[in-house]
């Protein structure tokens, strides 16, 4: 039985990838400052590590077959004041760095580094730009420098031999927390609303597909390097929220607007992660036989919202 080793394990993305983790066989080992809160089983043991004090259970990691990096500041957790932005930016490269250290440091047999990274890397999409691409650069704003600061704290485990997989990550849908469940709030007292114009694109990705994506990266010995994990079919805004409204309220919702302006005020900067538009392709992933089980919003949103 190999073993996978998860930090930020406890997350919306780590709890469903070791659900599927558990269903195909694995060993899961959470880092976590305080495992004795959390409630082992025979497959899922959680083991101490502590990031502010760059210390870590050495045993867990030892035990490692794969690790799967997916600790860090949430970028939409709070408002950005400078500490936020700190915060986001320091939080997974100090995460990364203590897991270099302790690698380097100590005999292991970890085959495979996999991490988060996220669509921010690239800058905004012009309205007739092709899909962003893997190859192409990052952006100069704040989420771009952000996303190379994270990418580059885990590219120097390569330098140890360990194959690493980055999967820069869209809006990650799920009923269960996320981007998602924060759009559908309004929903429920029948209120499907659009942020801005509404025409700004966006990069999404199912939690079912971007789960089978890190599995697949665990599986598949010729993924390594930079992918994508988004849909095949990225959408605007608009065609988003429509979608979910659709399928959760049928046609019992009234469609609001809430300006650009009004969203700078009540989010700050932060807005600017919603206004953005970011339009990326999967093609890299899909070369490789990746099939998605929600290619598009249509189908991702009647899976979510069954009637």
């Amino acid at each position: 039985m190999e073993t996978v080793l998860i930090t930020g394990g406890t997350g919306l993305i780590g709890t469903e990838l070791t659900r599927l983790l558990l269903e195909r066989g694995y060993k899961v080992i959470i880092l976590s400052r305080n495992p004795s809160r959390s409630r082992d089983n025979e497959q899922v043991t959680y083991a101490h590590w502590d990031v502010n004090k760059q210390a870590i259970d050495i045993n867990a990691l030892q035990q490692a077959d794969y690790i799967v990096h997916l600790a860090g500041a949430n970028v939409a957790g709070k408002r950005w004041t400078a500490a936020r932005k700190k915060e986001i930016l320091e939080s997974a490269p100090a995460a990364a760095e203590l897991l270099y250290q302790s690698l380097k440091d100590h005999p292991h047999k970890v085959k495979k580094f996999i991490s988060a990274s996220a669509t921010g890397y690239y800058g905004e999409s012009e309205e007739d730009q092709p899909a962003f691409r893997e190859n192409d650069p990052p952006a100069s704003d704040y989420l771009g420098t952000t996303c190379v600061a994270w990418e580059n704290s885990v590219l120097k485990v390569e330098s140890l031999g360990i194959p690493i997989v980055l999967f820069r990550t869209g809006i990650a849908l799920s009923t269960k927390g996320g981007a998602l469940k924060e759009f559908y709030k309004p929903l429920r007292f029948g209120f499907a609303t659009i942020m801005g114009s509404g025409e700004q694109w966006v990069s999404w990705i199912h939690l079912h597909d971007l789960v089978r994506l890190y599995f697949n990266a665990i599986v598949n010995n010729q993924l390594q390097g930079a992918y994508n994990a988004v849909a095949p079919n990225p959408v605007k805004h608009r065609e988003l929220i429509m979608a979910m409204a659709k399928a959760a309220k049928g046609s019992s919702f009234i469609t609001i607007h809430v300006p650009a302006a009004g969203l700078k005020l009540a989010l700050g900067e932060m807005s600017v992660e919603i206004l953005k538009s970011v339009r990326v392709s999967s093609n890299k992933i899909q070369d490789l036989g990746f099939v998605f089980s929600h290619p598009t919003i249509t189908a991702a949103m009647e899976q979510l919202y069954p009637k």
